[in-house]
């Protein structure tokens, strides 16, 4: 849990916005990958926000080595 609130902080640091919710987690080779979703734009109805979807890349130790954001969409149209 120590690393997940790490990643969510530097996130949150780098890009100003306040990750949601982790998708995905999981250790690889390099490090941990994580998967957070973010509020991007906020409208109302809030069914029509902009959510983002980002891949975060950690080394060993917890300190982010790299992010990007995998995809947009409206937060009512999460499935398509």
């Amino acid at each position: 849990m120590e690393l997940l609130r790490a990643a969510r902080e530097q996130l949150t640091e780098l890009t100003g916005m306040c990750p949601e919710g982790v998708s995905r987690f999981e250790r690889t080779d390099a490090g941990w990958v994580l998967e957070a979703e973010v509020t991007e734009v906020t409208r109302v109805p809030e069914t029509m926000s902009i959510v983002a979807l980002y891949e975060v890349t950690l080394d060993p130790d917890g300190l982010l080595t790299g992010y990007r954001r995998v995809r947009r969409y409206e937060r009512g149209r999460a499935g398509r």
